[in-house]
């Protein structure tokens, strides 16, 4: 198990590696499907087109700031500087993982504080799928959010030297739900963190009580990506520790010197496994939003009693693909990429204006396409490149 030492500056590398890998402008499967634009929209620009409601609570946008760190003193700030601007634009706002509260209670301070300065917008808390209930009973006591996400990282875990091999995590869920619905009747998130949603999977997800998938798909942040420079730091650092161990007289060493040159050795082979070709192995954003509507259309035929709601994230770069969710049906868009690079380039202020700038440009993006409102998002046409064509019609090929 990882001391706390060690488990916060795992979430430094994360947030330092995921902000040395941005690119904001990187071709991902959004730029693969098309929208149909009207020649006559018969429209106007409007940003009031844009005011919806997210969990009975009112937004100004449909699109909000996704999980992406907490429970360090930098993921604090970070935290308290996202929250503030989600206040102020009123768009809701999701904390990273904070299950480490679990481990050290002092972290809930900064959560805390985060949240007090983002008092009237929706709030989401996201934990592991194994947090015990005393920890999430806790969270939702202190931070009174409008749901909790559930966050599922098969892949990172697996690319983790130390990341869990164990993957059974429906029971967990469905532990987790079942408190949330029983004690705090409010909704939860199961949350992909960069590879995607298959169609099982998000079936399952519902049979275990979750409300809503978030689909957080591939195109974006790359933890597969990010753990392989992250071992690649560690390889040279325990590089370097070895050459320095070399160097000291054989003769002075002991029994006690032996087990530990075993231990090392042991975590340099874990660092030195190969795992950059899970890279690619995520579901788009795109293909998890089909997969998506897919199973939406099974309930609907099934005439089951509730609504299926699903977020679109994962390579959000601009308002564009947020329209390009909304049509493929997500009824709210998560950014983390984006936000987290511009918070921290260009402060506060500058994550402001960025959010301003993109619900201006949303809102001539919906009346551009001849919308009167989001309701209206999917009903606009699109059209897909062969790529995408291709896999949706051999996945429902495969179920039929």
């Amino acid at each position: 198990m990882l001391n706390n030492a060690l488990r916060a500056q795992r979430k430094e590398d994360h947030l330092r590696l995921a902000e040395q890998s941005f690119r904001q402008h990187r071709h991902n499967d959004f730029d693969t499907m098309h929208l149909v634009r009207p020649t006559l929209p018969e429209t106007c620009v409007d940003e009031q087109s844009l005011a919806t409601t997210l969990f009975g609570i009112p937004v100004a946008a449909p699109f909000f700031i996704n999980a992406m760190t907490g429970g360090t003193e930098h993921a604090t700030q970070i935290n308290a500087q996202l929250a503030a601007v989600a206040e102020r634009e009123r768009i809701a706002f999701a904390f990273g993982s904070a299950s480490i509260v679990g481990h050290e209670s002092e972290a809930l301070a900064g959560f805390v504080h985060a949240r007090e300065l983002a008092p009237s917008v929706p709030v989401f808390i996201n934990v592991n799928p194994a947090t015990p209930l005393d920890v999430v009973r806790t969270l939702i006591q202190e931070l009174y959010p409008a749901a909790l996400q559930v966050h599922i990282n098969a892949v990172q875990e697996l690319v983790m030297p130390e990341g869990d091999r164990d993957f059974h995590w429906s029971e967990g869920i469905e532990r987790i739900s079942a408190a949330v619905h029983e004690q705090w009747n409010i909704p939860v998130i199961a949350k992909e963190v960069g590879f995607g949603w298959d169609i099982a999977s998000m079936r399952r997800a519902l049979e275990c009580g979750v409300d809503v998938i978030d689909v957080a798909g591939s195109g974006g942040t790359n933890f597969a990506q990010i753990e392989r420079l992250r071992r690649a730091e560690q390889q040279s650092s325990s590089a370097a520790s070895s050459a320095a161990v070399s160097a000291v007289d054989a003769e002075n060493h002991t029994a006690s010197n032996i087990s530990a040159d075993s231990e090392r050795e042991a975590d340099e082979r874990a660092m030195s496994v190969d795992f950059s070709w899970l890279e690619d192995a995520g579901l788009s954003t795109v293909q998890s939003l089909l997969n998506a509507q897919q199973v939406a259309s099974e309930l609907v035929s099934d005439s089951a009693s509730h609504e299926f709601m699903y977020f679109g994230s994962g390579g959000v770069r601009h308002p564009l693909d947020v329209m390009k969710c909304l049509v493929l049906g997500a009824q709210a868009v998560g950014v983390s990429g984006v936000m987290l690079h511009t918070v921290l380039e260009y402060g506060t202020d500058g994550l402001q204006e960025l959010v301003r700038i993109w619900k201006h440009q949303l809102a001539g993006l919906v009346a551009l396409y001849g919308m009167g409102s989001l309701q209206d998002a999917q009903h606009v046409q699109y059209w897909l490149d062969p790529s995408l064509e291709s896999y949706q019609r051999q996945i429902l090929h495969s179920m039929s």
